[in-house]
């Protein structure tokens, strides 16, 4: 039976656009100065013009990298269905030589319909990958070779990588060498004799601007006018949207997911979640269906272990902060107890315990991991005595206390405080 509600129809068409990246990053398409029509570039001139190209995607993980380079190839694929030949590698599964050589043997053999041998040793793989590079580029058929996780390929002799960029000299080959990574400094790692065989085209990828921002909450967030949704509710629906997207305490959300990480993959991520907790009922994406995925996305589990913490173990973890504004250099048990008694003494605090009660929190946030032993030496030595450091920011301690219901007062001020 189908779906009638308006509402589930758009949730299911907006979780369906999340999901596939090639809508996503379609709008960075059109654009020349974009790194799809730069590499699409460098991918399609090794087709047209029968050269050889290599070029390196980088940037942090997440900024969309591979989603862009599967665009091309896709589109690529589509120009020209019988000119090219796709093998692709990770540096996670392939970064030993042998293993990378005998991968690519067997995908060739796959794509040209030849019987792969398992047996067949490096130089044997290495003689037949050289021969099916001269035989493509006699046919003018192009080799795409993807390299994921580039910088794997990087340690050791790096003998796959001379094979590869010294076949590729000879005129008779064509192909194309595309290697990703989250290291910037990737064409650094490579020997002196395989930079000088590479093209040292480099395009990097980076978290999304602000108007990059906007174009692709409306781009996955604005319902189509003409589709099988009622035309008064996708008018409806895509005015509350933009007012939603106007608003300061939405841009507030924006701004909090982005400090936390600005990538691409965690922007769709939220976005989903959104969509995920959009309001059926009145059939909107409301600011609290955005608020309440940035919550869900966002789990800090350090926030949720002090929820769980006593006042004695609270008063602790202050303690260790005011300590560590202090600058002092070793922090343990007997100078926490010292702090803890100096904040007694000036307030006048009604929450005080005895040492051994406070020993018995004090290993208790041990266990938690809230904070831990600076080393590992010294196990004769007891638990009193031996250096710690604590694993909790300020701000993250200030924001716990802020969440704890029957946090007392006195906290907030002693944190404040803290040098």
């Amino acid at each position: 039976m189908g779906v009638e509600n308006p509402a589930e129809q758009a949730q299911i068409l907006l979780r369906t656009r999340l999901c596939n990246p090639n809508f996503i990053y379609t709008i960075f398409s059109d654009s020349p100065d974009s790194n799809y029509s730069k590499l699409k570039y460098i991918m399609s001139s090794s087709v047209t013009e029968a050269c050889n190209n290599s070029a390196l995607l980088l940037g942090p993980r997440g900024c969309g990298k591979v989603a862009i380079l599967e665009m091309v190839i896709k589109d690529l694929l589509q120009e020209y269905p019988d000119t090219i030949c796709v093998i692709k590698l990770n540096g996670l599964l392939h970064s030993k030589d042998n293993c990378a050589l005998k991968e690519i043997a067997r995908q060739l053999c796959i794509e040209n319909q030849l019987i792969f041998s398992k047996m067949a040793s490096f130089d044997d793989n290495s003689q037949f990958v050289i021969a099916m590079l001269r035989e493509c580029g006699l046919a003018h058929k192009t080799i795409i070779f993807v390299l994921d996780e580039f910088d794997l390929f990087t340690q050791g002799k790096q003998r796959l990588l001379y094979s590869l960029l010294d076949a590729m000299q000879s005129v008779t080959s064509q192909a194309v060498v595309v290697g990703v990574s989250c290291r910037l400094d990737a064409d650094q790692l490579l020997e002196k004799r395989v930079r000088s065989r590479f093209s040292h085209r480099k395009l990097l990828f980076l978290p999304p601007s602000q108007e990059d921002l906007q174009k692709i909450l409306q781009h996955a967030l604005l319902l189509p006018t003409e589709s099988s949704l009622p035309p008064q509710y996708v008018a409806a629906y895509n005015k509350k949207l933009l007012n939603t997207l106007s608003d300061d305490k939405f841009k507030d959300i924006i701004d909090s997911l982005c400090n936390f990480d600005a990538t691409f993959n965690h922007l769709l991520r939220f976005l989903f979640a959104s969509v995920c907790h959009m309001d059926t009922k009145s059939g909107f994406l409301l600011l609290d269906s955005f608020k309440t995925a940035l919550s869900s996305i966002q789990r800090q589990p350090k926030l949720e272990a002090l929820q769980d913490c006593s006042i004695l173990e609270l008063y602790i973890l202050v303690c260790l902060r005011r300590l560590e504004g202090k600058e002092q250099e070793t922090t343990n048990f007997n100078s926490v107890m010292k702090e803890y008694k100096d904040v007694h003494n000036s307030f006048q605090t009604t929450d005080y315990y005895a040492r051994n009660v406070c020993l018995r929190a004090f290993e208790h946030l041990l266990q938690r991991q809230l904070i831990s032993l600076v080393d590992n030496r010294g196990h004769s030595q007891s638990v009193e005595f031996r250096p710690v450091r604590l694993l909790i920011s300020s701000h993250e301690l200030h924001q716990g206390l802020k969440a704890y219901r029957s946090c007392p007062a006195i906290l907030h001020k002693l944190l404040d405080l803290a040098v």
